[in-house]
């Protein structure tokens, strides 16, 4: 079992950078007189956070599950659809040439072009936002995916076939396992594209999350918490961005020894 003081110790500097960050930005501020409206001192930023009588007029909590439902609802539909269709145009070379111009044309259009359609199908609410989220992040993962099934050696597939192993016996077999790293690495790409897809469509459709929050303290030139909210976001997508690699070291231990 690791030692927790190890964790710190690998990582004081980073801790130390973001302390540092945190204090030039409080020193600018304070040195520079510079107003609220246009660059708030982090600790204004945090009393906004922390402070309960300020934090209570924002309903911190309640954005924060809107955005996090988004991003990991968002997630889960990328990966599943994203290796589906990444195995179906490796599979078939037929499906490949069907499937393969449908998501260069999709994936050639700007996704925020397409908001305003899903609005009016779909009315406000955390479906247009997670539906934006899964265009923009959907790609990197069949790509990658995709990349990950072909990158078979050609002498291992011919061993595999003078033994007569059958096509799904490849699939399974070696094809899936050679892929995780490509898989893990379009998963990684995924994640901050799902956070990104969701604060897109708040900023759009929606009447809650921390994009919505964004939008409407711009209006009132509120800045702290506009800048409370794009901390908050940075920390989901971080941990995020952490949680599946942990998962890959998990599935990969090998990856990590190397």
């Amino acid at each position: 079992m690791k030692n927790p003081g190890s964790f710190l110790g690998k990582n004081y500097k980073k801790l130390l950078t973001l302390l540092g960050f945190f204090l030039l930005w409080q020193l600018v501020v304070t040195a520079l007189h510079i107003k609220e409206f246009v660059l708030p001192s982090p600790v204004k930023v945090f009393a906004y956070l922390f402070v309960p009588d300020l934090a209570s007029r924002y309903h911190w909590l309640r954005h924060i599950r809107t955005t996090l439902g988004e991003m990991l609802i968002s997630f889960s539909v990328t990966a599943l659809l994203g290796i589906f269709v990444a195995i179906l145009i490796t599979w078939s070379s037929f499906l490949r040439r069907v499937i393969t111009p449908i998501i260069a044309l999709f994936n050639s259009l700007p996704k925020i072009a397409l908001a305003p359609l899903f609005l009016l199908w779909f009315g406000f609410g955390i479906i247009p936002n997670i539906m934006i989220a899964v265009l923009i992040a959907f790609f990197p993962v069949v790509i990658n995916t995709a990349t990950g099934l072909n990158a078979v050696e050609e002498d291992l597939l011919d061993l595999v076939r003078y033994l007569h192993a059958s096509k799904f016996q490849v699939f399974l077999k070696i094809r899936l396992p050679n892929s995780l790293p490509y898989v893990f690495s379009g998963f990684k790409i995924s994640t901050t594209l799902c956070v990104v897809g969701a604060i897109v469509g708040e900023f759009i459709a929606s009447t809650q999350g921390l994009g919505y929050l964004i939008k409407s303290s711009q209006g009132t030139m509120d800045t702290p918490p506009m800048f409370a909210s794009l901390i908050l976001i940075s920390v989901l997508g971080l941990s995020f961005f952490g949680a599946i690699s942990l998962l890959e070291r998990l599935v990969m231990p090998w990856q990590g020894s190397k």
